[in-house]
Parts: C-alpha cells; structure tokens; sequence
C-alpha cells in the first residue's frame, strides 16, 4: 500500500545451520541483541514520522493559504486552521520526544520506554496528520496529485514497523509494572 519504493520481502530460514565462526554476537543471545536493535530502530521509525508529519503540515498550511472559498483562503476558516494547529501542536511534541530518546540512547542509558514512547506518539501523530491533511485538501487530497496523498498511504507503516502501536503500549504498561 506505502512506501512503494521498498522491496519488502519474507524470509524464511528451515533447517538452516549457521557455522560457528559465522556467529553474529554470543550464542544464544540473538534475542537479546535483536530487541537492543528495535529499541534503536524505534527511535528511527520516530524520526521519520515527525518528518512525514512535518511534511503533511508544510502542504497543509501552503494549501490553506493558496485555496479560496467563499471570497477568501480556507486557511481563514477554523476548521482548518485548527487542524493545522492541532498539526503543529502534536508534531512540536513527537519531536521533543523523539530527541529524549535519542538523548537517552546516546548518553548509554536506559531507553527502552522512552524509544517505545517516542515511536507510539509519534507514528500516530504522523497518521493524524496525514488524514487531517487530506482532510482540509479535500477531493485534491486523495489523488496522485498532490504528495498527501502518498503521505498518508505512507503513514500507516509507521505505527505498524519496529512494533505495532499495541506492542509499545505493551512496553509502556510493563515498565509501568502493569
């Protein structure tokens, strides 16, 4: 559906042995080193919303001020000024959060919630923007067009890669001892 420049593809490893010098890490520790890179991964996935976010305002905004309705720009109106609003509020939030857990990660601390945090909040911002860009771009927004409409395709994946937006609730849940 998204990210079509992407040639994402299964894997499937049966009855594969690995030599022993060809060991990535200790044996046994796959998992281990595995969750350390979704931990890292997750701060990715973050950053990339709040630029994919970032880019469903920039258009909104440049459409708001360009399109006229009623003897005036759409950008007038409250309803769309909100969601521009609305747009900048979330994405100011995501990015403050994205750095915390890049800040974390880069003095060797614990970040495990904070990148969990960071990835929810903002692939879900960057999923609001999208809609409430197409939203304000109306019948525009939903064709080739105009890039929001490849934003929103786009955003989906975010709240699904390097965990679902329900496994870092999981996360968030565990370190809150629930």
């Amino acid at each position: 559906m998204g990210w079509r420049y992407s040639d994402t593809h299964e894997l499937s490893f049966v009855d594969c042995r690995v030599p022993k010098e060809n060991l990535l890490g200790e044996r046994g520790g796959g998992l281990r080193a595995f969750l350390r890179v979704l931990d890292c991964g997750r701060i990715g996935v973050a950053a990339l919303s709040v630029g994919l976010a970032r880019a469903c305002l920039e258009e909104s905004v440049k459409y708001a001020r360009e399109r006229v309705q009623f003897g005036e720009p759409i950008g007038k109106k409250q309803g769309v000024s909100f969601k521009c609003a609305d747009m900048f509020m979330e994405i100011e939030l995501a990015r403050l959060a994205t750095y915390k857990a890049a800040w974390m990660a880069d003095q060797g601390k614990r970040y495990t919630t904070d990148a969990s945090i960071a990835k929810l909040f903002a692939s879900e911002t960057a999923m609001r923007a999208a809609s409430a860009a197409v939203q304000i771009h109306g019948g525009y927004g939903y064709i080739e067009d105009y890039p929001v409409c490849r934003y929103f395709r786009d955003a989906k994946i975010l709240e699904i890669g390097e965990g679902t937006s329900e496994i870092q609730r999981l996360v968030i849940t565990r370190h809150l001892g629930l």
